[in-house]
């Protein structure tokens, strides 16, 4: 029998969430109990990886499928490809590190420091299962607990305007999720039925009529567009991400928000290949919209926290254009965007709390010439900024540069537009840099970065730079899933174009 690497990384958090809980009060071992399952899991983590073969040509790896519910079709199955390992593996190496940046968000003497670090591990464990589910109904499962913890974390812990925020993030949320829901269920009544009903296996490449193969995608994709979130159903994002502690915002917006653009490949792409096909011109026009007002929403923000997560709706709409130009090029690069989104966000949102713990402002007015105060701080947000603005040399620069490149491919009127978006990127990063960091030195006495700030940064630095200079390793692991979804929705990529009159002179 396989060793069940998945369900190990699905339960060790869960564990781990239940001994910090029953800490006793004021107990000095929260924090570094919490530090350490959410390392121990990171290393299974690692050691599943290391099972993990690239070239098998099997669609999921490290499997296990064990009856759940049979009678409803509903099975306990887990399995990942190269697009979902590479979720799991960058949401177990955020956990961490936002364990160490919220260190000190809760006192140590609070009871509610139990609370915060346990929630922070079950979400952990949801974060897994919703990325290695492949049944469709216990992916729906996952899907709707991890809003549980995140409700918790950003309503029993956020700011003034918490228990707003942490309610519409849900409303939004769930109202997705039910209209995921009906879709689920039809999908099911649509297929072969039987014991293992739900599995992604059996469900893809049905015979759906015109209609209702239309009517599904849309169930499905709209549940995802919020979950990424998309405009014009974005708007539950920036109070959640201005309301949350910036650990929370980062495995929110970092992590948890790819379940929507991971739904849309896995999902929306695999089921309903004529749907997509279908709705992508509409997609397109909506992913351009996304990037753009995003990025002008961005420019004209003073709240530091609300800035970096309208950067994010941009960024996303990027995203959701490489999914939907339908090339190997473009999809890679979305994918592996995913991941370096991911590494970016973190850095902008932790950057961003250290630097309003010391001004007790979220307020870009309130700041100014903090370069010359904190000028570790500076220079990380500069990098993380950079990052963000596709830099080259800088993780963000090739998965960038990939969907522009396949955009032009396919689309070249939509690659010209999502060209501009590396100028409306480099606005609104230089611009809150600008008027964070420079000028005159202000009258101030704070601390610059700490031990525990610099551990908290240096591994989201290193990341930007490896990913920059060598991203092959995970493109390597990202292709074969890119391909094999290309295949289901039955679309090759644009033939190059020949230039006949070299043809001609070539000839004779």
């Amino acid at each position: 029998m396989n060793f069940p690497w998945l369900t190990t990384l699905l339960v060790l958090p869960l564990v781990g969430a239940l001994v910090v809980a029953l800490l006793p009060r004021g107990s000095a071992s929260v924090r570094p109990v919490a530090l350490g399952f959410s390392l121990l899991t990171l290393a299974v983590a690692v050691g599943a990886t290391t099972q993990y073969s690239i070239g098998s040509g099997e669609q999921f790896q490290l499997t296990e499928i064990y009856p759940w519910i049979p009678q409803f079709g509903v099975s306990y199955a887990l399995g990942v490809d190269g697009i979902s390992l590479s979720m799991i593996l960058l949401g177990l190496v955020l956990v961490p590190i936002c364990i160490v940046a919220a260190w000190d968000d809760v006192p140590a003497t609070d009871r509610r420091q139990h609370t915060y670090f346990a929630l922070m591990l079950a979400l952990t464990s949801m974060i897994v299962g919703v990325f290695a589910a492949i049944d469709v109904f216990l992916f729906y499962v996952f899907f709707e607990a991890m809003l549980i913890p995140v409700y918790f974390l950003i309503g029993m812990f956020g700011g003034a305007r918490r228990a707003r925020a942490a309610t519409t993030f849900l409303l939004y949320s769930l109202a997705g999720g039910l209209i995921m829901l009906v879709a689920v269920i039809a999908l099911y009544l649509a297929g072969p039925r039987g014991t293992e009903g739900f599995l992604v296996s059996n469900l893809v490449g049905l015979d759906l009529s015109v209609e209702a193969g239309r009517w599904l995608f849309l169930g499905f994709f709209l549940a995802f567009a919020i979950k990424a979130p998309m405009w014009p159903v974005h708007t539950w994002l920036p109070l959640a991400a201005e309301q949350a502690r910036p650990a929370t915002s980062v495995l929110l917006v970092g992590v948890l928000d790819k379940v929507g653009t991971y739904g849309m490949i896995r999902f929306c792409l695999s089921f309903f290949p004529e749907a997509s096909q279908w709705a992508t011109p509409l997609i397109l026009v909506l992913a351009l919209a996304s990037m753009i007002i995003g990025a002008f929403l961005a420019i004209n923000q003073d709240d530091m926290l609300r800035l970096i997560a309208y950067t994010s709706v941009s960024h996303f709409g990027f995203i959701v254009m490489g999914i939907f130009a339908f090339t190997t090029v473009t999809q890679a690069g979305a994918t592996l965007y995913m991941v370096n989104h991911g590494f970016t966000t973190a850095g902008l949102f932790l950057v961003a709390g250290m630097l309003i713990a010391r001004r007790g402002s979220r307020d870009i007015r309130d700041f100014g010439g903090w370069q010359r105060v904190t000028p570790l701080i500076a220079g990380a947000l500069l990098v993380s900024g950079l990052s963000g603005l596709a830099l080259p040399g800088l993780n963000s620069f090739v998965s960038e540069f990939m969907v522009i490149v396949g955009l032009f491919e396919r689309h070249p009127w939509i690659g010209v537009l999502a060209a501009t978006g590396v100028i409306w990127a480099a606005t609104y990063i230089l611009v809150m840099y600008k008027r964070i960091a420079t000028g005159p030195r202000p009258e101030l006495d704070v601390p610059d970065m700490t031990g525990r700030e610099k551990f908290v940064v240096a591994p989201i630095i290193a990341a930007f730079l490896v990913l920059g200079f060598f991203p092959k390793p995970v493109l390597d692991l990202l292709e074969p899933a890119v391909q094999q979804t290309l295949q289901h929705v039955g679309i090759s990529d644009p033939a190059p174009a020949i230039d006949t009159t070299t043809a001609e002179g070539s000839g004779r």
